[in-house]
């Protein structure tokens, strides 16, 4: 099992990560700006649950792989440490930018705005990838269950998306009008978000195996 630590800092990574907008939180922008801050809590509903489909996926293949094929871990380490690499390189190359411009969307009922938002996230092939490139680092087999250990890091991952998305729904109109006119803090955005990337690219390439 992992240490309250050890989930600290995965939580403190997830939270940098979670700041910079992605579909999930533009969409869910997008919603409040145009339906109210209920309808924008209920595409966020359907975010989550999204997040629990692909949590559950990651983990159970990853321990599925680890039985069967215990140097297969190795490999999904270095693979994704470079994914975290191309990430980061996507984040601050020439040209590159990480802009938070909310949608204009119909009026939908409750119904259909949370499997909007659960299929914004459930189709994003990101999440998965974030997942399987991400967890190798935090996660260590000789102390145990990886399913355990995975769903522990996924429990801490989706409270800190949770927290930072339902601040930006409650001050969607505000924030959104400061992100968008500020030059400065995106710029300062994708700078942060391929440091921490090429942070966690390097600690996974060079962790061994114990």
């Amino acid at each position: 099992m992992l240490t309250l630590t050890e989930i600290a800092w995965f939580a403190l990574a997830s939270l940098l990560l979670a700041l910079t907008p992605g579909p999930n939180m533009i969409y869910c922008v997008s919603r409040t700006l145009i339906q109210g801050r209920r309808a924008g809590m209920i595409s966020l509903g359907g975010v989550l649950m999204a997040f629990l489909v692909h949590l559950f996926a990651a983990a159970l293949g990853l321990t599925a792989l680890l039985l069967a094929v215990p140097l297969a871990f190795d490999a999904i380490r270095i693979a994704g440490a470079a994914y975290l690499l191309w990430l980061a390189w996507q984040a601050v190359r020439p040209g590159g930018n990480a802009p938070f411009e909310a949608r204009a969307l119909p009026a939908d009922p409750p119904g259909k705005l949370f499997r909007m938002g659960f299929l914004t996230n459930l189709l994003n092939p990101k999440v998965a990838m974030f997942y399987l490139s991400f967890f190798p680092q935090f996660i260590h087999p000789e102390r145990g269950s990886v399913l355990l250990q995975s769903m522990q890091l996924g429990m801490a991952q989706m409270a800190t998306s949770a927290a930072v998305n339902t601040v930006m729904i409650l001050g969607a109109a505000s924030i959104t009008a400061v992100l968008s006119q500020s030059a400065g803090w995106l710029r300062a955005q994708r700078y942060v978000m391929g440091s921490v990337l090429a942070a966690l690219a390097v600690r996974v390439a060079l962790t061994e195996r114990k």
